[in-house]
């Protein structure tokens, strides 16, 4: 990676401003980003400003900072990290960045760099006499099939001869740039092979050898269905074959396949109350041996639940909470979230006023539904939990820890002690 520099001062214009369009364009370009990430906009705006005057000047760099109210060293690791900025004045009329990638390579780019070399300026990054070309070598440009090439602003210019690219830099100098067509320099239609097209070229004979494809494939199906129905014994055939009387007890008649006797249900039998009352009652989903012994006690915690229970487990699964509060989260784990919740802790209670839970940390507008579901809706709520509360509520989350891990309840505490005000005060930073 080589180093990047800003231009020496003596090359820095005092001053950048966008010209009318542009500067409505960036105005554009800020309202895509969400509240509070407009700093973003920093690359769009930062190619508007090369694209108005050739380059990125430092002053570009500051009044674009200004405008996204970020400090300058924020925007210059932008504009001198991407390679795509120009930090050095460049050609007034063409920039031309010759593809020196492997592919290219193979195909004749030391070539071009000679043309360059010669019509322009021994050195990369630097002009012509007149100030109006300049060149650079560069990475993949994304077109190697039709290599080698180069690209001059947006456009590129492909299958390149050196001959070609001389002609071109010369269109450029003398201010004709517009007159040359981009893409490839040789006839070629977009990236089709160079001598041209050696397939699909006769539609109806593609679509001939298709139909006989699928004929061929219809009657091999239709000879293995004949063999497989030559296979099976006349009795059985006949069985399958005979139509199936419909009885009283059926169904009215729908578009489904009509089953076999063997797999309709059997008619009503009289069965005696106890006996019926006695089959309506669903077995429990755990061991026959325990099923006595964990029914009352399943039956039990899901009146005290106000969410389903996903899976009845041993009654040794929804034991009271210890004082590490680890059944707590075990037991948020296996249920929705509910205002209802009998487990709930003593340090969670339903509040009269609401915060934007969304300014802690780490709780986005999905977390702030939960704590809400939950319950939990001040900043002053968030702040009294102890670990009881903080491992209840975490079995509710899918990335488990995060609570402790990005202290939530630090936050809340300065939130709800004096806002944002002390909440820069304490970290420093403004809550995102």
């Amino acid at each position: 990676m080589s180093v990047r520099r800003l231009a020496e001062a003596s090359l820095q214009p005092a001053s950048f401003a966008f010209n009318r369009a542009n500067a409505a364009a960036a105005k554009q370009w800020i309202k895509k980003y969400p509240k509070g990430r407009e700093q973003s906009a920093i690359i769009p705006l930062l190619m508007l400003a090369q694209e108005q005057e050739g380059w990125v000047t430092k002053a570009a760099i500051e009044t674009i900072s200004d405008m996204l109210d970020m400090p300058y060293i924020r925007g210059l690791e932008v504009a001198t990290f991407y390679t795509q900025y120009q930090l050095n004045p460049v050609g007034t009329r063409a920039h031309i960045q010759v593809c020196g990638t492997t592919p290219c390579m193979l195909r004749g780019s030391e070539a071009l760099m000679d043309v360059c070399r010669s019509k322009i300026h021994h050195d990369q990054f630097h002009t012509n006499d007149k100030g109006t070309l300049s060149w650079e070598e560069v990475e993949c440009l994304g077109a190697c099939v039709n290599a080698p090439m180069v690209m001059i602003f947006k456009d590129t210019f492909e299958d390149l001869t050196p001959e070609r690219l001389a002609e071109i830099i010369d269109l450029y100098d003398a201010g004709k740039g517009a007159s040359v067509t981009p893409g490839p320099q040789n006839g070629r239609i977009t990236s089709e092979p160079i001598s041209g097209l050696t397939t699909l070229k006769n539609e109806k004979a593609i679509l001939k050898t298709t139909r006989d494809r699928e004929a061929k494939a219809a009657a091999k199906a239709a000879q293995g269905a004949a063999s497989t129905a030559a296979a099976v014994p006349a009795p059985v055939a006949q069985a399958l074959a005979a139509p199936v009387a419909p009885s009283k007890a059926s169904k009215p008649k729908t578009d489904a396949p009509e089953t076999s006797p063997a797999l309709r249900s059997p008619s009503p039998t009289k069965v005696a109350p106890e006996t019926e009352k006695a089959a309506s009652v669903a077995a429990p989903r755990h061991s026959a041996a325990n099923a006595n012994k964990a029914a009352p006690e399943v039956e039990k915690v899901s009146k005290q639940r106000s969410g389903p229970i996903i899976k009845a487990e041993p009654a040794a699964a929804f034991k009271a909470p210890d004082a590490k509060g680890a059944q707590l989260g075990a037991a948020a784990k296996r249920a929705k979230p509910s205002l209802e919740d009998k487990n709930r802790p003593a340090g969670i209670a339903k509040p009269a006023l609401v915060d934007d839970l969304k300014l802690i940390s780490g709780v986005g507008p999905k977390i702030e539904g939960i704590l809400h579901s939950l319950g939990i809706f001040t900043y002053a709520q968030v702040a009294s939990w102890k670990k009881a509360e903080r491992e209840w509520v975490d079995g509710y989350l899918s990335f488990h820890g995060r609570i402790q891990r990005e202290d939530w309840v630090k936050q809340a505490k300065a939130l709800a002690k004096g806002g944002v005000a002390e909440y820069i005060r304490v970290f420093g930073k403004k809550p995102v």
